[in-house]
């Protein structure tokens, strides 16, 4: 069994047997985490992710999560482009019926993005987002001009701020975005 406390009590070919830590053991935690209650999602990434490895190496775990995940379980855009980003956390979203989120205004309206910038947008979707049980994170990019992040459950904060100082991942709560 992993070291994430999950509700399956099946073991799975990509835990790591011996207890140790390791980067790919870590990644399919992040996985699971960003993929909340979609663990054969989480599995296609996972896939995709050693796939990726064996092409590329792993020296930069945190770039081809990015790349197996975007638009499905994360997000990487233009930071000067508040479209984007609403349509990349709302796509993120929509994998969950009962979750939408309150932009506190029409975001297809050109107005709305003449009056908010990116850690408004950021702020507003994890108050909404946290009122559902659920956490947006924004975490480091590779380019300074980029927004990039996750949601995962709110239940699981303590075990992804784990997760991702084992990564090397510099995250925050999307409230605290600058």
């Amino acid at each position: 069994m992993s070291h994430y406390d999950d509700d399956y009590d099946t073991e799975r070919d990509h835990d790591d047997e011996d207890g140790d830590d390791t980067v790919e053991s870590h990644v399919w935690h992040l996985l699971l985490l960003i993929n909340p209650g979609d663990e054969d999602g989480a599995m296609q990434q996972f896939a995709q992710y050693r796939d990726a490895v064996e092409d590329e190496g792993e020296d930069d775990p945190v770039r081809l999560v990015a790349q197996v995940t975007d638009w499905r379980s994360g997000f990487e855009v233009d930071a000067d482009d508040t479209r984007a980003l609403v349509d990349a956390i709302n796509e993120l979203v929509s994998r969950w019926s009962d979750v939408e989120i309150d932009w506190g205004g029409d975001p297809g309206d050109d107005e709305f993005h003449e009056e908010v910038d990116g850690p408004e947008i950021f702020s507003r979707a994890f108050d909404s987002l946290n009122e559902r049980g659920y956490t947006l994170w924004s975490r480091e990019a590779d380019e300074d001009d980029v927004y990039a992040g996750w949601i995962t459950s709110s239940r699981d904060d303590e075990q992804m701020r784990v997760v991702a100082t084992a990564l090397g991942i510099n995250l925050r709560l999307g409230n605290q975005v600058m």
